[in-house]
């Protein structure tokens, strides 16, 4: 199982139109951000964004042309090696540290590791958990 550590997520949500992730993503590519991990949907009109990067500073100055407010928060990033029951011993330490998950998304990288990304009532126990 892989390390778990600290990172910095941004999140912003956009009226929700077709098209709209291309033009994000391309917003993001175009200033040379590499995307680690997403989640984005939209839901009632609304697109919603979650995501890991390689330069957060560069890519909200992407995204400053589209007028949104952006957040940054502390998130878990756990990079684990892709095959079944990985995810299940994360979620078990968490839940065994007495942790809730309120929410986590994942992006498969090459095939052998996956990064997946945890927002938890209390990160820094669930790192210490994670790592044990």
């Amino acid at each position: 199982m892989g390390k778990a550590k600290k990172v910095k997520e941004i999140s912003f949500e956009m009226a929700n139109k077709v098209g709209l992730l291309a033009k994000v993503t391309a917003a993001i590519a175009g200033a040379k951000v590499n995307v680690n991990a997403i989640c984005a949907y939209g839901m009632e009109g609304t697109g919603y964004f979650m995501l890991t990067t390689n330069s957060n500073a560069k890519a909200k100055k992407a995204l400053a042309p589209f007028g949104v407010a952006i957040e940054e928060r502390d998130v878990v990033e756990v990079e684990v090696s892709d095959k079944p029951g990985e995810l299940q011993k994360i979620a078990k330490k968490i839940a065994d540290a007495g942790i809730d998950i309120e929410y986590m998304y994942a992006t498969a990288g090459s095939g052998k590791k996956e990064t997946c990304i945890f927002l938890t009532s209390d990160n820094a126990k669930a790192i210490k958990a994670i790592n044990k």
